[in-house]
């Protein structure tokens, strides 16, 4: 008699009670799947990983936060293959390790290359074990940028620069930079590359001067670079698995979990294929513009 009175309100009545039942059942399997995701843990060795150019930090941040936050994880292995990258993520991924070792154990694997910004974020764990022939060490600071003028006189094109200060076009690419802002800038290099130096040197538990004799940009293979008390043991990712995983008091088989991936809406796939490829394109334009970076010379 209802449904045929008001067929229209019996079925909005129907749908909102399916509706809520569906919600009340996702709900219940998203908390089981959580349990059992976190169940699943056991005891086991968190893996971070660090690819590429370091530009930003905030992924690696959050999971080494996630896995030290979670008893189950009994230590974290930093999986690095970067040739290093800006300053900024580089010493912000550096002190989120520094505060872990506190109370859990992290161990950095050296992949084909951990070189400046690479092996900092390295030296801020309790060990490191590099491949015989990793690329590491490089530790030092560059600026670079490619001066126009010449160019910019031959086509007949005269840059106006309008500025508030007399440094504030310090590296402009269309004027000659003169001997004092040289002399700033040098200045300013030395001061970030001391703080590389020094956060070295406490990572690895060793004092300022004697990795200032090393600290000359040069690059060391893995095999060198223990030799120079940069890297403590030679061996691959599952060794340094294994090696985190007894530091943690795993006993035992060492079982290894990465983070879960995150399935982005096609919004943000596109927005973080669009950012890969202004990456990309920021690395080959690093000789144009300006910016130190903890990276090799190009």
């Amino acid at each position: 008699m209802f449904s045929r009175r008001h067929p229209f309100l019996f079925f909005i009545l129907a749908f909102s009670g399916i509706v809520a039942v569906t919600l009340v059942l996702t709900s219940l399997i998203t908390m089981v799947g959580k349990e059992k995701r976190a169940f699943s843990y056991g005891e086991k060795v968190g893996v971070v990983e660090i690819d590429g150019l370091m530009t930003d930090a905030r992924r690696v941040l959050e999971q080494i936060k996630n896995f030290r936050e979670q008893e189950a994880i009994k230590a974290i292995v930093l999986r690095v293959n970067s040739p290093g990258g800006a300053v900024g993520p580089a010493q912000e991924i550096y002190r989120e390790i520094r505060k872990t070792v506190r109370t859990k154990k992290v161990v950095a694997s050296l992949g084909s290359i951990a070189a400046s910004g690479g092996y900092y974020v390295a030296a801020a764990t309790d060990g490191i074990v590099a491949n015989p022939g990793t690329v590491t060490g490089s530790i030092g600071v560059i600026l670079g940028y490619t001066n126009f003028q010449d160019l910019f006189e031959k086509i007949g094109l005269r840059p106006v620069i309008i500025k508030s200060g007399k440094y504030k076009d310090i590296t402009s690419p269309v004027r000659e930079i003169s001997d004092k802002e040289r002399e700033l800038l040098q200045q300013f290099t030395d001061n970030i590359h001391n703080q590389f130096i020094e956060d070295v040197a406490e990572g690895r538990g060793k004092s300022p001067e004697d990795i200032r004799k090393i600290a000359d940009g040069r690059i060391f293979s893995g095999e060198a670079a223990k030799q120079y008390g940069l890297v403590d043991r030679l061996g691959n990712l599952e060794d340094a698995i294994e090696w985190a995983g007894r530091l943690g008091g795993i006993k035992g088989k060492v079982k290894s979990v990465y983070p879960p991936k995150k399935k982005l809406p096609i919004i943000e796939y596109l927005m973080d294929m669009a950012a890969a490829r202004i990456q990309s394109m920021v690395e080959d334009m690093s000789a144009v513009t300006p910016g130190y970076m903890y990276c090799p010379g190009r």
